[in-house]
C-alpha cells in the first residue's frame, strides 16, 4: 500500500481531470446538503444499527464529504489516495442506501421501491468514477 500512497507522478488525462472536477463539485454539493437543506432527507439513510444520533451522523458525513470534495478539486498531488479514499467512503455509506430501500423510506424524490432499487446501482458507478478519475484504477492494476 505504501507504493500506492507515494504515486505523486500519477498522470491523468484531460477527461479524467474534468471527471474528477465534476465529482469533487458533486461532493461539495452533497456535503452542503448534509449540513443544510437536505439534512432531514439524509437522516432517512442512516441505518438504525448505527450507534449515534442520526443527525450527528449526517453532520459528520457532510463534513467528510466537503473535505473529500475539496481534496478532489485541489489536491492534485495525491490523486490516487484521494480516489481510494472516496471509493472507500462510497462503500461505507452504501448500507444507508440499502437501509432506505429495505425500510421503504422516501427521501430525495425516491418514492417507489423501483426508484430506491435503481439507486443502489449508482454507488458502484460512483466508486468506479472516483477510481478512474484519480488514476487509482490504473495504479491498482499496475501494482498486480
Amino acid at each position: 500500500m505504501e507504493g500506492l500512497l507515494n504515486l505523486h507522478e500519477t498522470q491523468t488525462t484531460t477527461s479524467q481531470d474534468v471527471g474528477r472536477g465534476v465529482l469533487g463539485t458533486f461532493m461539495l454539493g452533497a456535503g452542503t446538503g448534509h449540513l443544510t437543506f437536505a439534512r432531514q432527507s439524509f437522516q432517512a439513510q442512516v441505518p438504525d444499527w448505527v450507534p449515534m444520533d442520526k443527525d450527528t451522523v449526517v453532520l459528520l458525513s457532510g463534513v467528510v464529504e466537503l473535505a473529500l470534495g475539496l481534496s478532489m478539486l485541489l489536491n492534485t498531488r495525491h490523486k490516487v489516495p484521494m480516489g481510494l479514499g472516496l471509493a472507500a467512503f462510497y462503500a461505507l455509506v452504501f448500507p444507508g442506501n440499502l437501509h432506505q430501500y429495505a425500510r421503504r423510506l422516501s427521501a430525495f424524490g425516491l418514492n417507489t421501491d423501483t426508484q430506491r432499487f435503481v439507486r443502489l446501482f449508482f454507488q458502484p458507478v460512483l466508486m468506479g468514477w472516483a477510481l478512474w478519475s484519480t488514476g487509482a484504477w490504473k495504479a491498482l492494476r499496475q501494482k498486480k
